[in-house]
């Protein structure tokens, strides 16, 4: 039976709740738990004053229920067991997780998955900027995991990611996989300007209709089929990430850069997209 929490607060002051998952509930009575520390604004309060908890933490499921847009760091730091969020969640979802799992049923806001290190999230709504990004000041982002959103990304996807994969099931905007040093990202929407700028190595798989503007540091090498791609979208698929079947047997445009950083990076588009 899995652990039950109900927000059910209607303050517009952050909440934060880093550090309050699974595994380090797993043992503790429903008393303890609601007296876990939780920030409103910059004041400590328990747990229970903003959501009511029932059920059993034993299996390390959590549940979490209602408007959460305004709570912030849910799954931070997990390690293992699994949560489950029903409804719009804040910033900085399964933040330095390094297992485990988080799926969102909703949209979530800034770094879902910020530096994050192993484990999944699976967000089946949209996600805001920065997306298994580094966080200002760090030179590494996302270092391994899965992290898909079925909806649309906003700004700075991937950035200084160093392993992983991060699909987008919808469009993303500007700067997707800047200082990439390693890892997978794939966008099945449109996408915007600078992609790739900066990145080391890694591969960019952009499959939107419409081609995006090529930065000039980055050099047309061949086009074919690559059947490690094949294999990563069967995989998606699996997972539940909606795409375009019929590119699974189209062929594709592969590129190399950025050259102004070694130019060991991978930037993959559909044949048949037009600029």
């Amino acid at each position: 039976m899995a652990l039950r929490l109900t927000y059910f607060g209607t303050t517009s002051v952050p909440v934060e709740v880093e550090g309050f998952t699974p595994d380090w509930a797993h043992d503790k009575s429903l008393a303890a738990i609601e007296r876990f520390e939780i920030f409103h604004g910059n004041q400590k309060i328990p747990l229970a004053e903003l959501f009511k908890v029932s059920g059993d933490p034993g299996d390390q499921q959590f549940h979490f229920e209602g408007n959460l847009a305004g709570v912030h760091w849910l799954g931070a730091h997990l390690h293992t067991g699994s949560i489950q969020i029903h409804g719009p969640a804040g910033r900085h979802v399964g933040s330095d997780m390094r297992g485990g799992q988080i799926v969102v049923h909703g949209n979530v806001g800034t770094w879902v998955g910020g530096e994050m290190h192993g484990g999944s999230i699976h967000v089946k709504g949209n996600a805001e900027h920065l997306v298994g990004a580094a966080y200002r000041g760090s030179i590494k982002g996302m270092t391994g995991g899965r992290l898909l959103v079925d909806g649309d990304a906003g700004n700075e996807i991937g950035l200084c990611m160093r392993r992983g994969l991060i699909a987008i099931g919808g469009t993303v905007k500007d700067m997707l996989g800047f200082g990439m040093l390693a890892g997978t990202i794939l966008a099945f929407g449109e996408c915007g300007i600078r992609a790739g700028a900066e990145m080391r190595r890694g591969t960019i798989g952009l499959f939107g209709a419409r081609r995006p503007p090529l930065l000039p540091t980055f050099r047309y090498a061949t086009t074919g089929h690559f059947q490690y791609l094949r294999m990563l979208l069967a995989e998606l698929d699996g997972h539940g990430l909606k795409f375009d079947p019929a590119l699974i047997d189209e062929q594709l445009d592969f590129y190399h850069g950025d050259f102004l950083s070694h130019g060991r990076g991978e930037l993959i588009f559909r044949h048949a997209a037009t600029a």
